[in-house]
């Protein structure tokens, strides 16, 4: 296993391309994102996702590229209107469907995880968390909260200290469990 690192922004690009092959499947992004082009705008949104966290938070990956992990400050600011008009464009009538997201919070958030499927089963996920929160905790982060809809997820970050505040179950949609974790604690 190699070791993760933060990104370059030569990193970006294969970055994005390994978390769209992580997320291919992926409960909540299958029902954020329109199936008419889905793989590409899928990449898309990884591309904007990721270029916005690498300018404004943290974002690592590991040699191979095969593992990417992004954080967001709470004080991140949200992306420019030309990024905003071009995600609302790539998740067309599904839109109002990120309109639930997690309350609010004075701590960071771990945005996006994900592990190419070739490269899974190898901890590099978890690597990436350790990396992750000690990154985000030499920046000043006392908690770190995200997302996940994928029941399998949940283990694997409460392994790393998260645990559940609440899950949410939306008609039509995949549930999704907001979890935490203080991160000097751990």
């Amino acid at each position: 296993m190699t070791d993760p690192r933060l990104a370059s922004p030569d990193d970006l690009a294969p970055a994005a391309e390994t978390l769209a092959e992580a997320f291919a499947h992926y409960p909540w992004t299958r029902h954020v994102i329109p199936e008419e082009g889905y793989a590409d705008r899928l990449l898309t949104l990884q591309h904007l996702y990721l270029a916005h966290a690498h300018r404004h938070g943290i974002v690592a990956v590991d040699t191979g590229r095969d593992g990417v992990i992004a954080l967001l400050p709470p004080d991140a600011p949200d992306p420019d209107d030309a990024t905003l008009d071009q995600i609302v464009a790539l998740h067309g009538d599904r839109i109002d469907r990120l309109a639930h997201g997690s309350a609010p919070h004075d701590g960071w958030t771990l945005e996006t995880l994900g592990v190419r499927p070739s490269a899974q089963g190898r901890r590099l996920g978890s690597a990436l968390i350790g990396f992750g929160l000690d990154e985000a905790a030499r920046r000043g982060a006392r908690t770190v909260r995200l997302d996940t809809s994928d029941e399998r997820n949940v283990r694997l970050y409460e392994r790393h200290g998260f645990h559940v505040n609440d899950r949410s179950d939306r008609p039509g949609g995949p549930p999704v469990w907001h979890m935490e974790v203080d991160v000097l604690s751990r």
